[in-house]
């Protein structure tokens, strides 16, 4: 991607969200940039890379990127941009809104042995 497609985004993000403190990346071309650097410094932003062979600096990143490669990009085959537009669209809405999450997992699983706990507990005691 080239850095004038990198600024034009981060543009189009920073005046619909606002300008960040900080932004965070991996050492990739498209971000360490000159252009994109200088322009991040007028932009008043500081810049944090990720050092290369450090996933963990970015593990909820990387354990997004794993699950949207596995369960959507291997998975489909895309013809059109509007066609990989909708497909995306569709996973996304489903991962962010649909499937339990694994914390969300772990929580009910928990919360329904603590349940079953207290009933009895409950059963136990007399009334």
């Amino acid at each position: 991607m080239p850095a004038k497609a990198v600024i034009e985004v981060l543009e189009q993000i920073f005046a619909e969200r606002g300008v960040p403190d900080d932004l965070r990346s991996d050492n990739g071309p498209e971000f360490i940039a000159k252009a994109i650097q200088g322009w991040l410094t007028e932009q008043q932003v500081r810049t944090h890379c990720i050092k290369p062979g450090s996933p963990w600096q970015n593990a909820y990143g990387e354990s997004f990127n794993g699950k949207f490669r596995d369960e959507c990009l291997n998975m489909e085959m895309f013809y059109t941009v509007a066609g990989a537009t909708t497909i995306v669209e569709g996973w996304r809405r489903s991962y962010n809104h649909e499937r339990p999450h694994s914390f969300a997992a772990a929580w009910g699983l928990v919360s329904a042995k603590m349940e079953q706990s207290l009933q009895r507990e409950k059963a136990r005691l007399p009334l």
